[in-house]
């Protein structure tokens, strides 16, 4: 199936030859920032190519956001914590747009409701893109109009404004995957593109032992981090260990085989009565004909409909369905302060040039054998808390995170979708235990 395809904004050309990391724009250098910021916004419209304008209009569930709101939502961040504070003179594309794109600061005014953000028909996605052109431009020329270095709260704030667009690049995959399901005829994000040859066994997972004892938890400063990164503290951890790969598709068969979706004592309650009222048996985006066998399931993805791999890490399973997982294998899910504390000592940094919208098996070209910062977001058992000592930012920009600090499980690591860079150990990301659509999966722990 194929359409014409949007006209994004063109690629913005950073003066540097070659694009900088986005943390370039944590310095006080006008040509760092300028290029970080080039390479992130003109990210974002290459990932919004291979979109209609009419799928980029559409929400498909109110937890999901329309792609152009996605761009456009960005754009004013830009505007209403860069431009509007430190740009003299600076004169907004559009007033409504305020009311229109913000997401829930409620410091800046009243905001158009979540899930209604896809009756935005207007304005349309040529005029975001005209928006994007306009603040772009300004910004730049803020960057290029201070003499000397830059001022350390600019650039801070440049940088968190280039991390959250880097969020909202994995939001917009995300989305999409889950609108481009909600259509029969499962229309493929990326065509023409082969899926991944299955692999051979990959045998059973190993265990990746740790004593325990003092550990430091949290980001030690250097470097971007969002403020729910810190402090960093200590903390005495039980001996325990933790999987040296990602749960499997193939797992995942086994469990539902073994009547996995139908077994109320490996479910926590919450779990159990959405396993009823949502009618449950098989992660997101699996599908099998009504008299098909588990040979016959296949996943969607963002590059169509395809046999599930069973070697490839399981992907799209909300908290309940991890925790009844490990459960029915005599383990348990990781707290942050045990995943953390493998993690710091076995990252992997996945390639910059690295093109792959789906989880890779474990050992597959340009892949980390442990993955716990590569394929799939990993649930913890642990409640979205804050740390000792934390304190929010001040202004508006402190509702970033910690308000949010309520009802919501931590995932940890990164996944095929995550920008490249933008992920590290620290990183806390956060869902409500019922969540499906982020690229979720499991990796076990138990006690030593």
């Amino acid at each position: 199936m194929s359409h014409p395809p949007s006209t994004p904004s063109p690629p913005l050309e950073p003066p540097a030859a070659t694009a900088l990391n986005v943390s370039a724009a944590a310095t006080s250098d006008k040509a760092a920032v300028t290029s970080a910021y080039c390479e992130v916004r003109s990210r974002t419209e290459g990932l919004i190519a291979p979109l209609s304008p009419e799928d980029q209009v559409v929400q498909s569930m109110p937890d999901a956001s329309p792609a152009k709101w996605h761009r456009a939502h960005t754009t004013w961040f830009f505007e209403e914590f860069v431009l509007g504070p430190n740009a003299n003179g600076y004169e907004p594309a559009d007033p409504s747009y305020r009311y229109l794109f913000n997401s829930y600061y409620e410091a800046v005014g009243p905001r158009q409701p979540r899930p209604r953000r896809g009756m935005i028909t207007r304005p349309s996605v040529d005029e975001i893109t005209r928006y994007r052109r306009h603040v772009d431009a300004a910004m730049l020329a803020l960057v290029d109009a201070r003499d000397g270095e830059l001022d350390a709260a600019v650039t801070d704030m440049i940088e968190l404004g280039l991390n959250h667009e880097q969020q909202h690049q994995e939001l917009i995959l995300m989305d999409i995957k889950h609108l481009l399901f909600q259509n029969p005829l499962r229309p493929a994000y990326l065509s023409g593109r082969p899926g991944a040859s299955p692999r051979e066994d990959i045998g059973g997972a190993g265990w990746i032992d740790h004593p325990g004892g003092l550990v430091e938890v949290g980001h030690d400063g250097t470097g971007f981090a969002y403020d729910n990164e810190q402090p960093r503290f200590t903390t005495y951890l039980q001996p325990f260990r933790v999987a040296d790969r990602l749960v499997t598709a193939g797992e995942w068969l086994e469990f539902m085989s073994d009547g996995g979706y139908r077994r109320p004592d490996l479910w926590l309650s919450d779990g159990w009565g959405l396993v009823q009222a949502d009618g449950w048996d098989a992660p997101l985006y699996w599908d099998r004909p009504a008299d098909g066998t588990d040979a016959d399931w296949t996943v969607f993805t963002l590059e169509g409909d395809r046999p599930v791999d069973p070697t490839e890490p399981v992907v799209h399973v909300s908290y309940h369905e991890a925790d009844a997982f490990a459960r029915w294998r005599g383990a348990r899910l990781p707290t942050e302060p045990e995943w953390e504390a493998v993690a710091a000592a076995n990252w992997w940094e996945p390639p910059s040039d690295r093109a792959t919208v789906h989880p890779a098996a474990s050992g597959s070209p340009g892949t980390d054998d442990l993955g716990f910062g590569s394929e799939v977001w990993q649930w913890t058992q642990s409640a979205y808390l804050p740390y000792p000592g934390f304190a929010p930012a001040p202004g508006a920009v402190g509702e970033y995170n910690g308000k949010f600090m309520v009802s919501q499980h931590v995932l940890r690591g990164g996944c095929c979708a995550t920008p490249p860079g933008h992920s590290r150990p620290t990183y806390r990301n956060f869902f409500p235990p019922s969540a499906r659509w982020a690229f979720s999966g499991v990796r076990l722990a138990s006690d030593a």
